[in-house]
């Protein structure tokens, strides 16, 4: 039987920077991957953009991540709106009042993906196991013993899932998670804009649809369309050209007329928040830990702050002579990702709920919110501070 110190389950961009972020701590990490090595190198498209904040910029930054993505397919966030229904009124932010150059910076999933994959290659201590999967992990006093699908077996001091908001390895663990499903997919891919975007990000809740774009260089924009499976899949079916004049016509031709310029991609829309982020030598990170609604496109951000945080703490257990897998350590990053995680996951949640609400009702109070967030200048500068998160 192997012996690893820590074996992360999940090569995606948690599981990955989990890796980086103990390069040099002398620590053995096997990182155990379903997709071949080959996939890893050279992650496809797949449609999401990332919103990226002013801390998780530095996170990335620190493990060298950030520095292997070309400039060129980084765009700005200068500006940012939110938008209700067919009334005049936005709730808007922007860069200039809040005296910073960028809100944030939008960049392609996938890059990151990559830039990641490049950050571990030849970083000591590190193995790659992939085109397996984990079967059975079994609880020990210093190792949790874990069977691999092709049969090997290893010994792991701490043992950390990575592998998504489904995560099968977190039910091998024992831990439940609340689920909440939305009924909704979103449909996201990338569009050539007639008219400037002025770097300006939009998040329009229709009555029935909600829409989000996100400004990209060479005036593209991602197109985020959220409605009802059935109707996404008509999307789908549509050709290049009939798809550009309904995108044109959700968003009211205000950049003009929308040419499809990538492949579009679907995904559902579950929340999962796991009801428990440890146990007995193991931890979850990334979208085991805390799946969310995009509505508010931190999920990444989380994501990466809890890789960040639960690394910071192994990284003091060993400065200490401590054990990187003991129980008080362990707590410590549950606490500290969950104050972090559960009031924006609860806030998102309740955001999604009434603005996915057409009733008159809630059209009225989805209105009424709105003009109440933008006339209380304190909640208006906590939006933007978590947006830019300046001293994070």
């Amino acid at each position: 039987m192997q012996n690893v110190d820590v074996l992360v389950v999940g090569a995606g961009p948690a599981g990955l920077c989990l890796t980086r972020g103990l390069a040099d701590s002398g620590l053995s990490v096997a990182l155990v991957e379903q997709q071949p090595a080959s996939a890893l190198a050279a992650p496809g498209f797949d449609g999401r953009e990332i919103a990226l904040t002013h801390s998780s910029r530095r996170i990335l930054q620190s493990l060298g991540i950030w520095q292997r993505i070309d400039p060129a397919a980084v765009s700005p966030l200068r500006s940012a709106r939110v938008m209700n229904g067919t009334s005049p009124f936005a709730l808007g932010f922007s860069a200039e009042r809040e005296q910073v150059e960028e809100l944030g910076w939008l960049l392609p999933n996938h890059l990151i993906r990559r830039a990641a994959w490049e950050a571990i290659q030849g970083q000591p201590g590190v193995e790659l196991i992939d085109g397996t999967s984990v079967t059975a992990i079994v609880p020990g006093s210093d190792a949790n013993t874990v069977t691999l699908a092709d049969g090997r077996q290893l010994a792991a001091r701490l043992v950390v899932a990575a592998d998504s908001r489904f995560s099968a390895t977190r039910r091998m663990m024992g831990i439940g998670a609340q689920m909440r499903d939305f009924g909704k997919s979103m449909l996201v891919c990338r569009l050539q804009c007639e008219r400037p975007h002025h770097h300006e990000a939009w998040e329009w809740f229709g009555y029935e649809r909600t829409l989000a774009m996100l400004p990209l260089p060479e005036n593209q924009a991602s197109a985020v369309i959220t409605l009802p499976p059935a109707k996404i899949q008509a999307l789908m079916a549509m050709d290049e050209a009939q798809f550009g004049q309904a995108v044109t016509g959700f968003f009211e031709q205000r950049l003009g007329q929308m040419q499809l310029c990538s492949t579009r991609h679907v995904y559902p829309l579950v929340g999962v928040y796991a009801r428990r982020f440890v146990g007995p030598r193991y931890a979850l990170v990334g979208d085991a830990a805390v799946g969310m609604h995009p509505v508010t496109a931190h999920g990444f951000n989380l994501g990466l702050h809890s890789a960040h945080r639960l690394a910071q703490q192994l990284q003091r257990a060993l400065a200490s002579g401590g054990d990187i897998g003991a129980a008080r350590l362990l707590e410590a990053y549950e606490r500290a990702h969950r104050l972090a995680s559960r009031p924006l996951y609860e806030a998102t949640n309740a955001i999604v709920t009434l603005y996915n609400d057409s009733r008159r009702p809630a059209r009225l109070l989805r209105g009424a919110a709105l003009r109440a967030a933008h006339g209380m200048v304190p909640f208006r500068k906590l939006i933007a501070a978590h947006l830019t998160q300046r001293g994070g």
